[in-house]
């Protein structure tokens, strides 16, 4: 029996193929050659943006004791730079990034060289306002990192969904670090290091970027035969021609008040109630919220009816906004803290939605056009929040009345979206068939 059983041949057990291990869709979009390289340029270049305003404010209200002049100040240049933003973008679509970005970024270093000297040497006032809108030639790195993930997956829109949230989460975690660290500069080494760091960085992130050209879009040229009054046929439309993309601006403009509004009400508390060294940290605790939020939100599959997503997002954000002004009302720093997190949750799945609703709204050829449209409704509504921010918080004899800002900006938002919307449904169905 034994040696019946020795003897016996042995039938091998057929292999279970293992399933295969399902990349993350983070890896998966970072395994294409030179996206990593671009990565680390645009961050490194978006750094500076949540230095500058912040920077600009502690400088200018340290040495001239007014917040009311350091958020008109920064309005200023944000103003400046929702005008000039667009033309730099259609000169980068035209002609490439690498050709336009770099001579863009240095007018606008030496912009804030020129604000940096003039607060230190007590020029007049007028010389604030004229150097920080001479910085309004910054071009957009957000958006010349967005239009390369869209130009690499311009066919894969689960891949661009993906690497749409994973640059606003970038955009948060330089909003994050930015004030923090334009904060401890400011008020650890000198008021005017915050701004000299921020455009050393800026620079040399956007050489580094541009140097990346493998992953560069193609330029657009202007169309041959092309004229002022008509352009010829088949070229792209002009974006704020086309359909459903100016409502998505108006929204972009009062969600921009929110993070303007937001920023000084929060400094403008910090200083009031005697912590102005944290108001850094709190700033770096909203954006920590939405950061953590929009890369958990790139996890999700791409909306397939996009417009009622961004509606429910704008309404999560106009009720979270309620609840740093509730903790500011208390007086309790702990629960601004805690608020602010909280509250900054809605804001990156809101941001994520709405850019990739300009994506898919704005014509071929011109998406950097399109998305700095969006920065600049974007800038346009930070100017707007930060001089009435600054304006509340000086006047009103309660500090935390400057947290009422934001809240009615995220409501204007909400309610601007909830009416457009109503108005294309009632179009579509008053339109025959």
């Amino acid at each position: 029996m034994i040696l019946f059983l020795a003897a016996r041949p042995v039938t091998p057990r057929p292999a279970v193929p293992r399933p295969a291990r399902r990349r993350s869709p983070y890896a998966r979009i970072f395994a294409v050659p030179g996206t990593r390289a671009f990565t680390a340029a645009g961050l490194l270049a978006r750094l500076p943006m949540g230095m500058f305003g912040v920077s600009a404010v502690l400088m200018i209200a340290g040495s001239r004791g007014s917040y009311a002049l350091a958020g008109a100040v920064t309005a200023t240049g944000l103003a400046a730079t929702a005008l000039v933003g667009p033309w730099t973008a259609r000169l980068v679509d035209r002609h490439g990034q690498a050709r336009i970005a770099v001579p863009a970024t240095a007018v606008a270093v030496l912009g804030s060289l020129a604000l940096l000297l003039c607060v230190r040497a007590g020029a007049p006032d007028w010389t604030l306002f004229a150097s920080y809108a001479a910085t309004a030639t910054t071009p957009n790195t957000g958006g010349m990192s967005r239009a390369r993930w869209a130009h690499l997956f311009r066919d894969d829109p689960a891949a661009r969904h993906t690497a749409n949230a994973f640059e606003q989460a970038a955009d948060e975690l330089c909003f994050l670090l930015g004030p923090v660290l334009a904060t401890l500069l400011c008020t650890s080494v000198a008021p005017e290091a915050g701004t000299a760091v921020a455009a050393a960085l800026l620079l040399t992130g956007v050489l580094l970027l541009a140097a990346q050209r493998r992953t560069e879009p193609p330029a657009v040229p202007r169309p041959p035969g092309r004229t002022h009054l008509r352009p010829p046929a088949g070229s792209p439309p002009a974006p704020l021609r086309t359909r459903g993309l100016p409502p998505l601006l108006l929204t972009f403009l009062a969600t921009g008040a929110v993070f303007g509004s937001l920023e000084v009400a929060t400094i403008a508390y910090a200083d009031a109630h005697g912590f102005r060294p944290a108001a850094g940290g709190l700033l770096a605790l909203q954006a920590a919220g939405s950061g953590a939020a929009g890369l958990l939100f790139g996890l999700l599959p791409p909306a397939a009816r996009p417009g009622r997503r961004f509606l429910a997002c704008l309404a999560a954000m106009a009720a979270l906004l309620t609840l740093p002004l509730l903790a500011a009302a208390s007086g309790a720093p702990v629960l601004l803290a805690v608020a602010l997190l909280i509250a900054g949750t809605a804001t990156a799945p809101t941001m994520v939605t709405g850019m990739g609703l300009v994506q898919s709204r704005t014509p071929a050829g011109r998406l950097n056009e399109g998305l700095t449209l969006a920065v600049t409704a974007l800038l346009t509504g930070v100017a707007a929040g930060s001089a009435t921010g600054g304006w509340t918080a000086e006047h009103l004899p309660f500090p935390a009345a400057g947290y009422a800002v934001p809240a009615a900006a995220a409501a204007l938002s909400l309610a601007v979206t909830t009416t457009a919307t109503a108005a294309a449904t009632s179009a579509r169905r008053s339109r025959p068939a």
